[in-house]
Formats: structure tokens, C-alpha cells, sequence
């Protein structure tokens, strides 16, 4: 009896922390892999516009917004990680400078999983059927000197 209750505990505990895991990778994931992101070579690589353009602001609904800890700003963190979570939307909504960091929304967000190799023509990430139909010559998959 013991047994079956505790078997049924590591059943429910496992899919929530599965679940919660997957959620939670999603969402780092989703800060840096969207279409227009900013990807450059070492040389040509700049801190800020790696934070202003490199990094998303995805716009969650005021909830998910509290239960994620304001994950959605992650650009501000970027580019200032001293500024408390508790703090982002403020800087975010005060300065200038996120007037026009890439925007996604939730649904954006979800789209982006498809997003895997960089396009070095177009400067964006492709999926691979675009890469498909574009030519493999000009997709390179991110390597560690595009950062």
C-alpha cells in the first residue's frame, strides 16, 4: 500500500517536474532563437548590440510574467544582470534604449522551436526546409565563433 502511494507521488512529481523543466528550458531557449537575432563573428561581435538585438522581449501574459520571475525581460538582464527581476519591467518601460529590442509574443515564441540553422545571406536563423530551399551552401549551423 505504501508502495502504491508512493509509486502514484513519483508519478505526479515527475510529470510536473518534466513539464516544469521543459518550460523553463523553452524559455531561455526563446530569448536568443528567434528569426531576426543578432549573430556575429568575434571580430565584428558588440556587447550591447548583443543584449539590445541578440535577446527578446517576449511579452507574457501578466501571470506567466509574475510565475516566471519577469523571464520575458531578459534583454534588460543582458545588458545589466545588477537589475533585480523584480526591477525589469520598470527599466524596460524607462529607458529609451528597449524601444526597439525584437518583440515576441507567446505564440512567436512557440513558432521559434522550428528556427535551427543560421542563414549567413539573410542574417537570420532559417528552419530546414527553408535552408532546403535556399541552398545548404549559405546555412551554416551557429558555431562557437559566431558568438
Amino acid at each position: 500500500m505504501l508502495a502504491d502511494r508512493l509509486g502514484g507521488f513519483l508519478l505526479v512529481w515527475a510529470s510536473a517536474a518534466m513539464l516544469a523543466g521543459s518550460v523553463g528550458i523553452w524559455l531561455f531557449y526563446v530569448q536568443h532563437q528567434f528569426e531576426d537575432t543578432y549573430w556575429q563573428r568575434r571580430g565584428e561581435w558588440s556587447y550591447a548590440d548583443a543584449a539590445l538585438r541578440g535577446s527578446s522581449y517576449l511579452k507574457l501574459p501578466p501571470v506567466l510574467q509574475f510565475f516566471t520571475g519577469n523571464i520575458g525581460l531578459h534583454h534588460v538582464h543582458q545588458l545589466n544582470a545588477r537589475i533585480p527581476n523584480y526591477h525589469l519591467k520598470r527599466a524596460h518601460e524607462s529607458s529609451p534604449v528597449f524601444a526597439n529590442v525584437p518583440t515576441l509574443t507567446l505564440w512567436d515564441g512557440l513558432r521559434t522551436v522550428r528556427l535551427k540553422l543560421w542563414d549567413e545571406r539573410s542574417g537570420r536563423l532559417v528552419t530546414f526546409a527553408q535552408a532546403r530551399h535556399c541552398g545548404v551552401a549559405t546555412v551554416a549551423i551557429p558555431a562557437s565563433d559566431a558568438a
